[in-house]
């Protein structure tokens, strides 16, 4: 029988030779880097964790990907492991967890993620932990918290959740002193969103503590809701001016600090929660938030594939794991 010759490459491409990496089709999401340098690492994952045999439900994957459409709203999260942390073999630390607690208009959509210290050897842990506590804690109160946020209690609200919040903490102290950890060792920051299902409340819920942001892009430019947060070395988002009815809690830097925010959406409005992983380019690098915003501007949202990728741009000397909620408003 004849030899089946090779098919010959498409128009309009050129075949690549062995050791390249053949062009991703056009119009496919791709991982970019911004600035003049390439970040040290590869933008792809190189090496996988090392696996235990008797503890394989430990595994960690590289990325989680969530969304969802409810109301005025469309949701997009995503966490995935630092440059760093895939060069290494070391694994995703961050933790993201989504979840829909009641049903009908009555209905809670919550997104709680959680990072911390990518040399502490409880982080992992410690934010998986945390993650479902605070996840636990509003399930259990989701229709007190639902009633509460269309009636406009804020001040219900703040204090309901930072008791959950604290609760979720005192966990996290337990725990570092059964296992003989400092406090240090075994946390992470913690950032949640509240969204309720029913269109006609627009009404946004942010809470947490330590590590982590929120930010707004309305009419094109950033605000970073955080004004209280860590200090500013570049001229990323500027703090929101004012403080209006919408206003939150200010708050420092420590685990122990409480941030809160409830403010009602405009239209056109998109919020990202992030983890510190994100919310430090964010602040310090003007070019990934004028790139955000340039991107999510005058489009409709982002599908999950295209989110990833702009969660991911990169830029040299920021490796660490990162976690993103996007919520874009109609």
């Amino acid at each position: 029988m004849p030899p089946v010759p090779a098919a010959a490459p498409a128009a309009g491409r050129r075949r690549a030779a062995p050791h390249e990496v053949p062009e991703p089709p056009a119009g496919r999401p791709q991982v970019r880097h911004l600035g003049d340098r390439a970040p040290t690492y590869a933008g792809e994952p190189g090496a996988l964790p090392t696996a235990d045999p008797a503890a394989l439900d430990g595994l960690v994957p590289d990325t989680v990907l969530d969304g969802a459409h409810y109301g005025t709203y469309t949701l997009r999260a995503a966490s995935l492991r630092g440059d760093s942390a895939r060069y290494r073999g070391e694994p995703r630390r961050d933790h993201l967890l989504t979840a829909r607690f009641g049903a009908g208009d009555d209905a809670l959509v919550l997104v709680v993620l959680a990072g911390g210290d990518r040399a502490a050897p409880g982080t992992a842990e410690a934010a998986a932990e945390l993650c479902r506590t605070v996840a636990s804690a509003v399930g259990r109160s989701q229709e007190r918290l639902a009633a509460d946020i269309r009636s406009g209690h804020r001040e219900a609200l703040r204090s309901g959740l930072q008791r959950l919040t604290d609760r979720g903490y005192g966990r996290l102290r337990a725990r570092a002193a059964e296992r003989g950890l400092a406090e240090g060792a075994y946390t992470a920051g913690l950032r949640a969103l509240l969204l309720p299902v029913d269109p006609q409340c627009r009404t946004r819920v942010c809470f947490g503590a330590g590590a982590g942001g929120l930010f707004r892009l309305r009419s094109g430019e950033w605000q970073d809701l955080e004004p209280g947060g860590p200090d500013r070395r570049g001229s990323g988002p500027r703090p929101e001016a004012g403080g209006g009815a919408d206003a939150g809690t200010p708050a420092g830097d420590g685990e122990g600090d409480f941030r809160f925010r409830a403010s009602v959406a405009r239209p056109g409005d998109i919020l990202l929660l992030c983890s510190g992983g994100l919310a430090e380019p964010m602040r310090e690098e003007a070019a990934l938030s004028a790139e955000l915003a340039a991107r999510w501007s005058a489009q409709d949202p982002p599908g999950l594939a295209a989110f990833l990728a702009d969660a991911q741009l990169r830029l040299k000397g920021y490796a660490d794991d990162r976690t993103a909620a996007g919520v874009w408003e109609a």
